[in-house]
This record gives structure tokens, sequence and C-alpha cells, in this order.
């Protein structure tokens, strides 16, 4: 794994300034107005979404009981994802600066449009950011079915220790499952004590899956109608794995016993993927992880420039800054999945 430290030839060295390393770097990304909302991005990019989900329901009743409504399946995979991207960004406060707004909003993307209880994902990913990547307090990397360092293997059992002698070459497969899990832990969490509106989100899932499945059946026959499902679940689940994955796995991981501040613990526990435009647009921002997860309420279109600025003064702190490509993500990803599991190999 390379690291990467690019800096703008044209920029003056960053100036050295009282407070800590991530107090400096925040006053630069402030002066630069980048924690500044952007209405009119969400706007455009909220109705494009919009429409597309709309039009999506339409065009399955326009191509009626046809084979066709498969590749309409993987379309609408794509739209799910985008609004579970809109979820997330209005978790963060990235669009209202008022949390009321947000919430609102977030459950309206989240529980009616597509499905999942905002604010189970909210807590589970809240604690997320504040400690990614550690063993014992990152709820995406604990060890309930797959396992993501050699002590978790070697203290595994179960389907954790069944899974993960394969576990690299069964981790697509398993995301085929993701939108069927995020399905049962948002109606499970409803009576846990962290929701704070169980009954509001309770109606708006319920609402969404009678709308869901009645759609589907009333446009399409009992089996066309199971197999667009199926499509639909099964892409929708690789899509956010892919969108998510690359940003932390195969990255650093934390143990207790390892002491850094928060810049440090961020930057080393993520990855960035570099592209393009469309890059951003498919990951909806989340290729610029690093920059995310320091700055969480940061607008999607600001987190461009704010790479520059962080990855430079990174570079002059001698902070590992790590980018890769998108597919070479992945190979890091199935690599680490393969090396974790080996304990659990030589075991056997």
């Amino acid at each position: 794994m390379s690291t990467e430290f690019a800096t703008t030839a044209q920029e003056p060295p960053i100036e050295q300034s009282s407070g800590s390393d991530f107090a400096q770097l925040s006053r630069l990304i402030t002066r630069e107005g980048l924690l500044a909302r952007r209405p009119v991005y969400y706007a455009v990019r909220f109705s494009l979404v919009g429409l597309a989900f709309v039009g999506g329901w339409v065009a399955l009743f326009v191509l009626g009981d046809s084979w066709l409504t498969l590749l309409l399946a993987a379309v609408m995979s794509v739209v799910f994802a985008q609004v579970a991207l809109i979820s997330h960004d209005l978790a963060h406060m990235q669009v209202f600066s008022n949390r009321r707004y947000s919430e609102n909003g977030g459950r309206i993307a989240a529980n009616l449009v597509m499905g999942m209880s905002y604010g189970w994902w909210m807590n589970k990913h809240t604690r997320h950011h504040a400690n990614p990547n550690h063993e014992d307090r990152d709820p995406d990397v604990s060890p309930e079915i797959l396992v993501w360092s050699q002590g978790q293997a070697k203290a595994s059992s179960g389907v954790a220790r069944f899974i993960g002698r394969r576990q690299a070459y069964l981790f697509v497969p398993l995301l085929m499952l993701e939108g069927l899990n995020l399905s049962y832990n948002s109606f499970r969490a409803l009576r846990s004590p962290i929701m704070k509106r169980p009954a509001v989100e309770a109606t708006l899932l319920v609402v969404h899956f009678v709308a869901y499945f009645g759609l589907i059946f009333a446009a399409l026959p009992p089996g066309k109608a199971i197999a667009f499902i199926a499509v639909h679940e099964a892409l929708l689940g690789i899509y956010l794995g892919s969108v998510f994955a690359p940003n932390h796995k195969g990255m650093l991981m934390i143990t207790s016993d390892m002491k850094f501040d928060f810049l440090r613990r961020q930057v080393l526990t993520s990855r960035n993927v570099r592209g393009h435009a469309f890059t951003d647009v498919v990951m909806g921002g989340l290729n610029y992880q690093i920059e995310h997860h320091l700055f969480p309420s940061m607008p999607t279109p600001a987190l461009g420039r704010a790479q520059e600025i962080t990855r430079r003064f990174c570079a002059e702190k001698e902070i590992p800054y790590y980018e890769t490509g998108l597919l070479g993500s992945y190979r890091e990803i199935f690599r680490h999945l393969h090396h974790t599991g080996a304990p659990i190999r030589d075991a056997a």
C-alpha cells in the first residue's frame, strides 16, 4: 500500500499556528468557506433523484408483463442507492443547518422512500465516525459475519468462524443480502431505546413496504414480481457495499492500546478513491472519505477542494494520506479479507 503526499506547487507553505493540528486544518477549511451550505446543489440533486424514482415506478407499469422489467430492477437499485446517499448527507446535516429539518428529511428519505430506519442507521453510523476501524467500538467492523483482523479471527466462533475461512470469496455474495439485512435490522431496532421517534419510523417503514410490494405485484405476475424484487435487492446490496467498503476496509485497524489524536485517527483509518466527476456521482462524494470523516457536515460539492487542502496539510505534517483507484481499493479489500481469515484456515 503506497502513501502519496501530493502538494500544490503554486501555493505557499501552510502557516504554522497555535492549537492542535486539526484546529490548524479547520481554520484553513473555514477560511475557504467550505462548510457553507449548498442549497442549489442539493435542490438539483434531490430533484433528479426524485424524478428518477417516480419515473422508475411509472416505467414498471408501462413495461408491464415483460422480462425487461429485470433491467428496470437494476436501474432502480441505483436509484435506491442514491436515495441512501441522500439520507447519509441529511443525517450529517450537510443539507440543512437545522437539526429538526435534517432529521425529518432523513426519515422521509430513509424510512419512507428507501425502507431503512433512519434512527437505527444514524446511531450506528455516529458510533462508526467516532471510532473508525476500532475493533471494539466501531460497529462496522464487529465480527458478526466477517472478521476484520486476525485477532478477531482467532477469537471467532459460530457463523463468523464458518464464513471467515473463505470470506474473501463470499464477500460479494454476502453483499447481495445487504438490502434484506438493512430491512431486518430496521424493524428489529424499532423497540430499541436508541429510537427517538419509533412510532413515526415504524409507520413510515410499513407504508414503504406496503407500497413497494403493492406496486410490484400490481404491475407484474407473481413470478416476475419475485424476480424483480430479487434482482433489485441483490444489486442494491452490491451497489451499497461497493460504495461503502472502499472507505475503510483494509485500512489500519485500531485497538484500545493505540493512541491517536482526532486528525490522525480519521486519516490513518480512511482511504480516498481517485476518480472524476462520474466517481463523485456514483459514490455520492464518499470517495473523499478522509475529508468526510474530518468534516462530516461539509456539503458534498466542497469535498474536492477540501481534499487539496487536507492532502497538502498532511504532507507538511508528515501524516500518511492514502488514496488509490476504485479497482485498486477492491483488490486491497479482498487481500485484507483473505489475510485476516488465515488463523481460521490454519486452525482447520
